[in-house]
């Protein structure tokens, strides 16, 4: 009898679909004392990689500076039956002073939101302020070396 961890897992074009329609993802880096350092990120994808910004002085990117590994998760279902996700393992790029990097990060994000120019909730800039806002944020990306990943739907509601 196939291992049920087989039987969950996903195919390589349903972690794309997966990740492609996600909006937010749990992230992990190493903290200063050790411990992880989790918080939730928006996220867009370029060329087939995660990316998300965040401000460059952020306690992320002082982590990732000082260890590029990264952990992050997606995962959706609230019954047994619909739990799916995945966790990638990998190593972090962090892309400072390119502006034009953080903006199309950031459109690639929002144009999951309906608005490919605005994130959801945000007020409206123009393409001056964006830039300017943009000065101050880095680029995280995200490089995988695991992909683990598992869709309970698969089951066919037998556990």
């Amino acid at each position: 009898m196939p291992s049920r961890r087989s039987q969950i897992n996903m195919t390589d074009a349903e972690i794309e679909a997966y990740i492609d329609n996600g909006w937010t993802l749990q992230t992990a880096t190493i903290g200063p004392n050790g411990y992880p350092h989790l918080v939730a990120m928006w996220y867009g994808v370029i060329d087939g990689k995660i990316h998300f910004t965040t401000y460059a002085k952020a306690q992320k990117v002082k982590n990732l500076e000082r260890d590029p590994k990264i952990t992050v998760m997606l995962e959706s279902g609230t019954e047994y039956q619909e739990l799916k996700g995945l966790v990638i393992e990998g190593r972090a790029d962090v892309i400072q002073n390119d502006p034009d990097l953080v903006i199309a990060v950031q459109d690639a994000t929002s144009r999951k939101s309906g608005n490919p120019r605005q994130p959801s909730g945000s007020l409206p800039m123009d393409d001056d302020q964006r830039r300017q806002q943009a000065a101050k944020r880095a680029v995280i990306r995200i490089n995988p070396d695991k992909i683990i990943s598992w869709d309970h739907s698969k089951l066919g509601g037998r556990y």
